[in-house]
């Protein structure tokens, strides 16, 4: 396929790396953080908020944007680009995540997924083909690949090696699929494959082999962060990621925790996004440096300091962790303004010390750093 994707390694330390991926809404530094805005729009934040906190790409979803504004109207504005009014890269997930987690009101086949809309009811069918027909009308930077997300356990039933094997070559056959839509859609952006398999390393290789066949600009690890064990996300990481091959970028879906992003860099991991930052800033679960704060506790009542004297987000620099706590517990909107900004400034933050100290051949001096910092939760 036509390569619309640029990705240049700047700089190692160990297996951790400092790129450039250039798209055709701008070129991104990597490692990098994709703030989530499922429908269009990241939760409590507005373009200019993004801006200042220095996003520089954003994730949607298809499935969501299928069912609203629907993409007739997306189709009106020539593309979530200009529907947004944001003229940066944008990722689009392909609805796949969106059938693992409506699984039970799901009916799935070789031809695609069946479903009740869960907005009015209507019977609904998603194919790799509907999928990519919809992120071409929403002018993705890089579009997914529709695929099955094996999930870890449904119910009580953990899901064994020939469910798990069944579930990945569904998604190979799908990846084909969606590469040879991409095509037909003469698609000028980039699309990136999506490494399935579970917790078995064997499935996890056979799925990148197979992916490496069809052939993609990027190559996306899928499944994890579904409700496996911590250490199965570690260890698959680890066996998966050097078996992409080191000249494409590498995109960790929907993790995570920083401590669980700082990790992923070390296996040379170069995307990533997650709804932590924002979904916990709306519950009052702020992170630091020192340790997360839970803003509603009663402790910060009184407490005229700033949330995080080591960040200097718009928050932080203007805010007391007493108004924060006073704002959560009264319920104001606001609440999830200010934490939400101060939640995303973190990441990026991090993520941008992550490359400095990469440059300097110091990323494991700082991961340690800040690992410890992180565990001292000495606020």
């Amino acid at each position: 396929m036509t390569n619309n994707l640029n990705f240049k390694i700047i700089n190692t330390d160990g297996r951790a790396r400092n790129g450039l991926l250039h798209l055709n809404h701008g070129t991104l530094k990597t490692p990098t953080f994709m703030p989530v805005g499922t429908g269009g729009c990241v939760k409590a934040m507005l373009k200019r908020d993004l801006e200042e906190i220095g996003a520089h790409i954003i994730l949607g979803n298809t499935f969501h944007l299928w069912m609203r504004p629907g993409i007739d109207i997306i189709n009106h504005h020539e593309g979530l680009h200009n529907f947004i009014k944001w003229q940066k890269p944008i990722l689009t997930d392909s609805g796949g995540f969106q059938v693992f987690s409506l699984k039970e009101l799901c009916k799935i086949t070789e031809e695609g997924v069946r479903f009740s809309s869960p907005i009015n009811g209507s019977k609904l069918f998603l194919t790799p083909e509907k999928s990519i027909q919809i992120q071409s009308i929403l002018n993705s930077d890089i579009t997914m690949i529709f695929d099955e997300c094996t999930p870890y356990q449904i119910g009580s039933h953990i899901i064994n090696r020939e469910e798990a094997r069944s579930s990945m070559h569904l998604s190979l056959r799908w990846a084909k699929r969606s590469l040879d839509e991409f095509k037909r859609q003469e698609n000028k952006n980039s699309m990136f494959g999506i490494v399935q398999g579970g917790i078995y390393e064997d499935l996890r290789e056979e799925s990148i082999n197979g992916l490496l066949d069809i052939g993609f600009n990027g190559y996306a690890i899928g499944g994890l962060s579904v409700g496996e064990p911590k250490e199965y996300l570690h260890k698959i990481l680890e066996f998966v990621s050097p078996k992409i091959p080191d000249n494409f970028p590498k995109y960790l879906m929907g993790v995570g925790t920083p401590e669980d992003i700082v990790n992923a860099v070390s296996n040379g991991i170069d995307m990533f996004d997650c709804v932590m930052p924002t979904r916990n800033a709306r519950n009052g679960w702020l992170f630091t440096r020192y340790g997360n704060i839970k803003i509603k506790n009663s402790r910060y009542k009184n407490d005229t300091n700033g949330l995080d004297p080591t960040c200097a987000c718009y928050t932080c620099r203007n805010f007391t962790r007493s108004y924060l706590h006073h704002l959560q517990i009264t319920k104001e909107i606001n609440s999830s303004i200010l934490n939400t900004i101060h939640n995303l400034h973190f990441y990026l933050n991090m993520m941008k010390e992550i490359r400095e100290s990469i440059n300097e051949k110091k990323f494991d001096i700082w991961k340690n750093n800040f690992l410890e910092d992180r565990s001292s939760n000495s606020y």
